[in-house]
């Protein structure tokens, strides 16, 4: 009966996410996700068809849903002075290939730099207690695939994963539901189009892994003392039992 609970729970919870047009069941056509740190490294994934790919960076990937597309070229074309692919992964939704990559970045500043982000400006500056994070998304290459079934509701997305705690930012209310993770929609039209796009937020300088690692390490501190405290009351009492007996 408490299996058949959970369950029953769970589904509640999954059906009331779908219908409350939240991202957890949102599939996009082109998304960057960053696991951003606050000294500006970061782990960078792109999630995207290879028809977006084309349109939207310029690149020449074959886009017939049955050919096969080549792992080492998906590299080269990520491969940087400031970039390190570490895994490239194929896909299949809607009659179209899709491309998963993910990359190791040295400083995200210099992302600009490598002709797959070139169309963003990226400026990490922090201050005395909080860490700036501003990416400006400009135009896309514009490459003419021809029909490849895209349909009007289709997005594009930037997703970040921040480590410390949001104090500002420009991706919507909606955002508010997903603690430090933000994520900022395009339709893709849009984006084709060269819509401008600005990803801004503001965090604590100080990462919650770090807070809570000080949490704890106060908090054995303290029952350390309590601990040391009592274990002395009673050796206090001691010989003062002995000497009523």
């Amino acid at each position: 009966m408490r299996i058949r609970a959970l369950v029953a729970a769970l589904a509640v919870v999954l059906l009331s996410a779908a219908c409350s047009g939240g991202s957890l069941f949102r599939s996009y056509e082109y998304e960057e996700e960053m696991y951003l740190a606050l000294d500006g490294t970061a782990t960078l994934y792109v999630n995207s068809s290879a028809a977006a790919l084309n349109a939207l960076r310029g690149t020449a990937l074959p886009l017939d849903p049955n050919a096969a597309i080549d792992k080492a070229t998906v590299a080269r074309i990520y491969a940087s002075p400031h970039t390190r692919v570490t895994r490239v992964t194929f896909s299949s939704r809607r009659n179209r290939r899709f491309v998963h990559v993910r990359m190791d970045v040295d400083n995200v500043a210099a992302l600009s730099t490598v002709a797959p982000f070139a169309w963003s400006t990226y400026r990490l500056e922090p201050d005395q207690r909080l860490v700036h994070y501003r990416q400006e998304v400009g135009a896309a290459a514009g490459v003419s695939v021809g029909e490849v079934g895209w349909q009007p509701d289709d997005l594009v997305a930037f997703r970040i994963h921040l480590p410390s705690k949001i104090v500002y930012h420009n991706a919507g209310p909606e955002n508010l539901r997903r603690g430090n993770i933000l994520v900022w929609e395009q339709p893709l039209a849009a984006r084709l189009a060269g819509a401008p796009l600005l990803l801004e937020t503001r965090v604590e300088s100080q990462s919650i892994l770090y807070r809570t690692i000080r949490l704890f390490g106060a908090t054995f501190a303290v029952v350390s003392c309590l601990f040391v405290l009592i274990l002395w009351r009673v050796v206090k009492s001691a010989p003062k039992a002995v000497q009523r007996r």
